[in-house]
Formats: structure tokens, C-alpha cells, sequence
């Protein structure tokens, strides 16, 4: 089979020419699309994950290799979350040629992270299936770029830091709440507030309730440590 226009531009941003064109195109077909003929890309994302984890556990072993086991693993983490995954998928625009239904359309999926974090793991495995780990070992340092030398030393995520502040000074974890939902229900955006047990608040917008709670504990945390 040989790849449309669209997916062949797409196979040139991120970098391979496949030679089994057929993994591409399951790599980005998302559930809501699937049927018995055209099956989705679940399992290459599961599979996709693995290979995505052993290529960032070598990086951040290679990057520091002085570095213990209780630094790297943050590292790790920050780069193989979701919304990591998302940020590159965002890069090499995965959004435009994912195979999504109707449903999904209408309700903005080419712009959610999940479907797009869970595409780029999906891709990944269909470069691993399709060339070997080596390939796919290059097409991720590539794509993730500098994300390896600049992630934080110290990379957990916000609200992890501000539980571990609060706990180090006897207060129970900082509570998160919804105070707003604006927008469409295709793009909305959500305003949370986190609290401290002390009284500290800050707040928060962002398009997703779990971001938006991050962006609330870390605005938090550098108020509380200015």
C-alpha cells in the first residue's frame, strides 16, 4: 500500500519511510474510527510505551551518569508522560492525520492530549515494528531533541512538589478544586484552586482539569517559597 499525500509528508517530518506503510496508518486510527477491517492503534500504543520507556531510561543514564537512581527517576517520568508525548505529537502536527470518528471530531480530539500522546507511542511502535529498535531509538532522540539535557533536575510534577512541601511542615496535602468551567464543551477551559491547610490559595486556568490543578500548585509553590 502505498501512503497518501498527507501521511507521506507526515512520514517526512518525523523521519522514517516506512517500509510496511499498512503500521502507519493503524498507528493513527483511534478507537472511534476502528472496525473489524481497520483496527486501531491500542496495542501499538501499549507497545509503543515500552519502547518509548527503554529509550529514555538509556538517555537520562547517558546524560548524567553520575546521577542516582532518586534524581533520574523524576527525569524518566517528565519525559514519558502523557503530556509529553503530546507536546511532540504537537510538533510534527500528528493532530492533522489522526484517523479519528465523528464523535471524537466533533469534541476536538485532533487537539486532545490523550489521543495525541497516545498516537505518538503508537507511531513509535510501528517504526520499532517496521525498522527495529535501532530506528526507533533515532527517531525518539530526535524528536524529543534537547527535552533530555533541559529537563529538571529536580522534574517532578508540580502538585508533587507542593504535597512533599506541605507534608515537611505537617500540614495535610493541598486540596484542588474546580471553581469554573468556561467554553464549549469541545474547548473548554477550567479554572481550578489549590489550597494549603495554612490558608495559601492560587488559581488556575488551563483546557484540561489536570493541568489547569498543575499550573494552581506550581503558581502556589512559588508563592509560598518566594
Amino acid at each position: 500500500m502505498k501512503l497518501s499525500k498527507d501521511l507521506s509528508a507526515f512520514s517526512a517530518r518525523l523521519g522514517h519511510d516506512f517500509t510496511t506503510p499498512d503500521l502507519l496508518i493503524r498507528a493513527l486510527t483511534h478507537s472511534s474510527l476502528s472496525s473489524d477491517t481497520r483496527p486501531d492503534n491500542q496495542r501499538l500504543e501499549f507497545l509503543g510505551d515500552r519502547v518509548l520507556g527503554l529509550v529514555m531510561a538509556e538517555a537520562v543514564l547517558a546524560h548524567d551518569p553520575a546521577a542516582k537512581e532518586g534524581t533520574l527517576a523524576p527525569r524518566f517520568n517528565a519525559l514519558v508522560r502523557k503530556e509529553a508525548c503530546a507536546d511532540v505529537a504537537r510538533d510534527i502536527d500528528i493532530g492533522s492525520v489522526l484517523k479519528i470518528g465523528k464523535s471524537e471530531m466533533s469534541t476536538g480530539g485532533r487537539r486532545k492530549t490523550a489521543l495525541l500522546g497516545d498516537a505518538m507511542e503508537a507511531v513509535i511502535a510501528a517504526v520499532y515494528l517496521d525498522a527495529g529498535y535501532d530506528a526507533a531509538r533515532g527517531v525518539v532522540l530526535r524528536l524529543w531533541g534537547d527535552r533530555v539535557a533541559a529537563v529538571e533536575a529536580d522534574a517532578r510534577d508540580a502538585k508533587t512538589a507542593l504535597q512533599e512541601w506541605a507534608q515537611a511542615r505537617g500540614q495535610t496535602p493541598p486540596a484542588y478544586t474546580e471553581v469554573a468551567r468556561t467554553g464549549p464543551d469541545h474547548a473548554p477551559v477550567f479554572t481550578v484552586e489549590a489550597r494549603l491547610q495554612s490558608g495559601e490559595t492560587e488559581k488556575a486556568r488551563a483546557s484540561s482539569k489536570r493541568q489547569a490543578e498543575q499550573a494552581a500548585a506550581a503558581a502556589l509553590l512559588d508563592r509560598v517559597q518566594a
